[in-house]
């Protein structure tokens, strides 16, 4: 019997990678889509390249995802793009069940994913080589080949980079203060504490909404407090989640029918952007259950 061909045999040894590598681009990028899309740019690549030559298929792949991330962040930079209110970020939807993240393995990826916005401020080798050192342990010699950088120099913009996301929270005690405020901000909406609401929502809270109709957006606490009142009245069942790292609830009616899912960015002690996903079609790309007792 015959073992498989060389074709086989690439295929098999890229599909052992192609989860590292849809992380690694998944950090870059900040959507899963064009992650995935880095990563088949990298196979094809790999597929016209005389693998022989390929000391480290490793390094390798992991160096092509780079450059390919780099490519595409530069390209985003430098293209005009959509109104920021007319976007809406992929939403990882995890559970808040008020524990410490690092008991929770799933607590902690969530958290991870909101440092997706501080990155987002960094530049493309910044953000690679803070990405690939910090969370993939990739030595800095090889990421400096990567970005065309000395060893000292890739060490510096990974330093950089560090200090702007060690500026970002991440601990419990800070999760569970951003959680009482939405919990607050919640039960002010449930019982219609307009005044509440008020001293909760920063005067100029801006909440995107992703509904059948398109993106909608309320801008001030006025505006937002009335919004947040009549959607309270729909919602029967509401449990708190963790929503690209930032608290929230997803929220079912009175028939089980899921409702949506929203997030709220606090600073400060007070609510400073709200997102939230009504749109049928967005809702079952995310993957919740229907009704409350599946979950």
């Amino acid at each position: 019997m015959t073992g498989p061909g060389p074709d086989e045999a690439l295929a098999g040894a890229f599909e052992q990678q192609r989860g590292r590598l849809v992380a690694v681009a998944h950090r870059m990028l900040g959507s899963r889509a064009d992650a995935e899309d880095a990563v088949q740019e990298a196979w094809l690549r790999l597929a016209r390249q005389d693998t022989a030559a390929i000391d480290n298929l490793a390094g390798w792949l992991t160096t092509v995802v780079g450059r390919i991330c780099i490519d595409v962040l530069r390209s985003r930079k430098s293209r005009p793009e959509a109104s920021y209110d007319d976007r809406l970020p992929e939403l990882v939807v995890t559970e808040d069940d008020g524990g410490a993240p690092e008991d929770d393995a799933l607590l902690a990826e969530s958290v991870g994913l909101a440092l997706l916005v501080v990155l987002d401020t960094l530049r493309p080798t910044e953000r690679l080589a803070f990405v690939l050192h910090d969370m993939f342990a990739v030595p800095f010699e090889e990421i400096g080949r990567i970005i065309g950088r000395s060893t000292d120099a890739t060490k510096m913009l990974a330093s950089r980079a560090r200090r702007k996301v060690q500026d970002t929270p991440r601990t419990a005690e800070d999760r569970q203060q951003r959680r009482a405020v939405v919990d607050a901000f919640l039960a002010a909406a449930r019982s219609g504490d307009f005044q509440g609401l008020l001293r909760i929502l920063d005067p100029d809270v801006a909440w995107r909404s992703c509904t059948t109709r398109g993106v909608v957006v309320r801008l001030g606490a006025a505006e937002v407090a009335d919004r947040a009142q009549r959607g309270a009245r729909a919602t029967v069942t509401a449990r708190p989640a963790l929503i690209n790292g930032e608290p929230g609830v997803v929220a079912w009616g009175a028939n089980g029918k899921l409702l949506g899912v929203m997030a709220c960015t606090v600073v400060d002690g007070r609510i400073v952007e709200i997102l939230s996903v009504s749109d049928r079609k967005r809702l079952a790309s995310i993957g919740l259950p229907e009704h409350p007792g599946q979950a």
